[in-house]
Parts: structure tokens; C-alpha cells; sequence
């Protein structure tokens, strides 16, 4: 997911993207944990694609201060 995607979101949108990749990442950990987990870059993908949503969330937070 390219953080220019990210951008163009609403904040409502946003938060449900965060929270649906949350999801996933909980998923692909159980299913790492379990043996059925065929690639486990998926994990990290998932992982950097929440950070980068996370930081679009934050710099939205600080310009609002400004």
C-alpha cells in the first residue's frame, strides 16, 4: 500500500483501514503460530503497512495543533 493512498483518505476511512489491518495482522500471526502460514513476508508487509497508516494518522494530529 503506497502512503499517498493512505493520504487521500477521510480520518473515518483511516481508522478503518488501521483497524482492518490490525485484523489481518491477527490473523496471520494465528495463522503462523498454528503451521499454515505459506509466506511469512505477508507479516511483515502488514506490519509496515500499519506503521505508514499510523504516521499519516499522527501527522494529521500534529497539523491540527499547529
Amino acid at each position: 500500500m503506497e502512503i499517498k493512498e493512505l493520504r487521500e483518505l477521510t480520518p473515518a476511512e483511516l481508522d478503518e483501514k488501521i483497524y482492518e489491518l490490525q485484523t489481518k495482522l491477527f490473523e496471520l500471526r494465528r495463522k503462523k503460530a498454528v503451521g499454515q502460514l505459506e509466506h511469512g513476508e505477508e507479516v511483515k508487509a502488514v506490519r509496515k503497512d500499519i506503521a505508514k497508516a499510523l504516521t499519516v494518522k499522527r501527522e494529521r494530529e500534529l497539523q491540527i495543533t499547529k
